[in-house]
């Protein structure tokens, strides 16, 4: 197969590492790839795997028919089978372009909190959690989930040689506590202030250190709140090192990792201890007790008010207790989310979305360009009056939804599921 990867931008950030990575996974299995997008960070990385990049277009407004057009002319150019986008953009510049002009299957894969509805019925979807997958049954589409993977063979366990702690002033005898994220104000700054307001709250208790890689615009009130911190305990508690192109040496050097999405997963393939964070208070020690639920509704929560403190004293103070956590993290971390597994699924998705017959794809892009119309204008209304998310696909998720409007249904789900069966995820061309 010859395929076309468009990731929605090439900065650092799960989905796009997500979608490159798998694009190099699967051109290992013996396909053509190519990735397409504006230049940034993660171009590095395309070509660490051998992939051929596309550059896009300057796009403006998303979607973009500068972008679409770019889309037609390369397939036409070069042939391919498939394009696969990742988040609702280039879904929507790739079903606009190749496919409603040209014919070419499109895929859409969406790790954000929610599916957008508007999205076309008629393009098969990718979703990151089978709580997604159960919020979209509803599709005319396939939907198949496919976790987050991590390349176990680039991240693992090894030796820690104090190497990152020396280059960021950190001293070798403190457990340290690691966080790798977008300092972005949506699902994230909450539970990066509700971690540092931790790890101050147990200065008097127990001696650690906090350190959160990455950057955004956050950052200046994240570090103002660590400097606050570290003043009030008389030493460098809480240290932020920016944005690392690799982050590994991170997460080998930390004793616990605070995290959600695919940081928690990529922590796990460390063999370390993991508390997941989210939203309205949400922490949670991923252990046997909770993994199910993790596996079901993605490594992310709503609510709960945690103790959040208390949760990391009790890691911080058992070495014992951390090593039987790793352990099990990356035991689930090799069942469940491998990347070479994922790839294997993933062209099984796309084989049979190349065997389907498409129907019905005009009238499937009227019905979406009215309900982006419409999703444009309400967005248009919220910035009017201020109450504009910056990611809003991410800024509530199907979680809290699900939650709002059937209280209690979430944890009778979760009760009563039993795995999935894999015929609701698993495309026929793997069976």
């Amino acid at each position: 197969m010859k395929i076309l990867v468009y990731p929605h931008m090439l900065s650092i950030g799960g989905s796009q590492l997500n979608a490159v990575e798998l694009a190099g996974a699967v051109a290992r299995r013996g396909h053509d790839v190519t990735v397409f997008g504006r230049p940034g960070p993660l171009v590095d990385v395309v070509r660490t795997w051998g992939l051929r990049f596309e550059e896009a277009p300057e796009s403006g407004r998303r979607p973009s028919i500068a972008v679409a057009k770019a889309l037609v002319r390369l397939v036409e150019r070069d042939g391919y089978d498939l394009v696969h986008g990742y988040e609702w953009p280039p879904v929507l510049e790739a079903f606009y372009g190749p496919c409603l002009r040209r014919g070419i299957a499109v895929v859409a894969t969406v790790l954000s909190m929610s599916v957008p509805s508007f999205l076309p019925g008629v393009v098969p979807l990718i979703v990151g959690t089978r709580q997604l997958q159960a919020a979209a049954a509803n599709r005319p589409a396939p939907v198949w989930v496919l976790e987050p993977p991590v390349d176990l063979a680039a991240n693992g366990p090894s030796g820690d040689n104090g190497i990152f702690r020396n280059a960021h002033g950190l001293d070798p005898s403190i457990p340290l506590v690691v966080i790798v994220s977008r300092l972005a104000e949506q699902l994230k700054f909450e539970g990066l202030e509700r971690a540092v307001t931790a790890v101050g709250a147990l200065a008097d208790r127990v001696r650690c250190q906090l350190v959160i890689v990455g950057d955004g615009p956050m950052r200046p009130r994240l570090e103002r709140r660590a400097e606050e911190v570290n003043r009030r305990v008389g030493r460098n508690a809480v240290v932020l090192t920016g944005e690392l192109l690799d982050p590994r040496p991170a997460y080998a050097a930390a004793d616990v990792i605070l995290g959600m999405g695919g940081s928690a997963l990529r922590a796990m393939a460390y063999a370390k201890p993991v508390i997941v964070l989210g939203e309205g208070g949400f922490s949670r020690t991923l252990d046997e007790t909770t993994a199910d639920s993790f596996l079901w509704q993605g490594f992310y929560g709503i609510g709960g008010h945690s103790d959040l403190a208390a949760q990391l004293l009790a890691l911080l103070e058992d070495a014992v207790l951390r090593t039987r956590l790793g352990a099990f993290s990356r035991q689930l971390v090799e069942e469940k989310f491998s990347l070479s597994a994922a790839a294997a699924s993933l062209e099984a998705m796309y084989q049979e979305v190349l065997a389907t017959r498409r129907t019905r794809v005009v009238a499937s892009a009227v019905a979406c360009s009215l309900r982006l119309g419409w999703y444009k204008v309400c967005r248009r209304f919220s910035r009017a009056i201020g109450n504009a998310a910056a990611e809003d696909f991410n800024a509530r998720s199907v979680l809290e939804r699900i939650h709002s409007r059937h209280p209690g249904a979430l944890s009778e789900r979760m009760t009563s599921a039993s795995p999935i069966d894999s015929r609701d995820v698993t495309p026929k061309a793997a069976m």
